[in-house]
């Protein structure tokens, strides 16, 4: 089963960034950034966070219906975007029609575990601040030319133009969302892509260094139940 496609008419002159938050410091921090962006002329943003979500996915659906924004940029509330052309640069990839989303790091192709960071060909880039002065910039191959198309993005940070429900059926928590929606683009005949960032990069991420939630195993086997016939893993 592939998830629906919402029809209705959006907004091409508005876009949306879209959070899960429970915690307001970063948030703050996160929004500071996003309203410090030069948007491109006739262009309007709305910020809309969502607090008390049952899951990413919930989440992000809910916020999804209350937008009528044709570009919708989901992002982590600990993802600080630097990029001050950034919807000038989404909108350019997005002149594409074809192109269903944009993330900044990712996997050409997904290997049998489903976890794009374990893919051979890895694209983009992000600088990670976990710790207090420690800065790691996490750079992937670049794409060739404007943007590299790949079979699935991190979540920190996925901007759309289509609005394709996120799968909330299946991931009732914090983990393989992003890659499950990167797969649902792709069924319903949309690229996943990422851009050129050699130059410079687009985003810092600040996570917190913590391991692997015992939950991601769970979710990862409703991943591959669902998904895992239609990997194609390079070797």
């Amino acid at each position: 089963m592939r998830t629906e496609r919402l029809t209705r008419a959006l907004d091409a002159q508005r876009v949306a960034f879209i959070t899960c938050v429970n915690d307001e410091h970063w948030y703050e921090e996160c929004l500071l950034y996003l309203q410090s962006l030069t948007l491109p002329a006739g262009m309007t943003a709305e910020y809309l966070p969502v607090r008390g979500a049952a899951s990413m996915c919930a989440g992000y659906n809910e916020a999804m219906m209350r937008s009528e924004a044709k570009y919708k940029v989901y992002l982590h509330q600990d993802t600080l975007v630097v990029n001050k052309r950034l919807v000038a640069d989404l909108l350019a990839i997005f002149a594409d029609a074809a192109i269903g989303a944009v993330g900044v790091i990712g996997c050409r192709s997904l290997p049998r575990s489903g976890v794009w960071w374990d893919g051979l060909r890895t694209y983009g880039r992000v600088l990670h601040a976990c710790e207090p002065e420690s800065v790691v910039d996490s750079h992937c191959r670049e794409p060739e030319g404007a943007y590299q198309a790949v079979e699935a993005v991190d979540g920190l940070f996925i901007a759309t133009q289509v609005d394709l429900r996120w799968r909330e059926d299946l991931f009732t928590g914090w983990h393989l969302y992003d890659t499950s929606e990167c797969m649902e683009m792709q069924r319903h005949g949309y690229e996943v892509v990422v851009p050129n960032q050699a130059k410079d990069f687009w985003c810092i991420h600040c996570p917190k260094e913590k391991p692997l939630a015992a939950s991601y195993k769970e979710y990862q086997k409703i991943f591959l139940q669902e998904y895992g016939a239609e990997l194609h893993p390079e070797v």
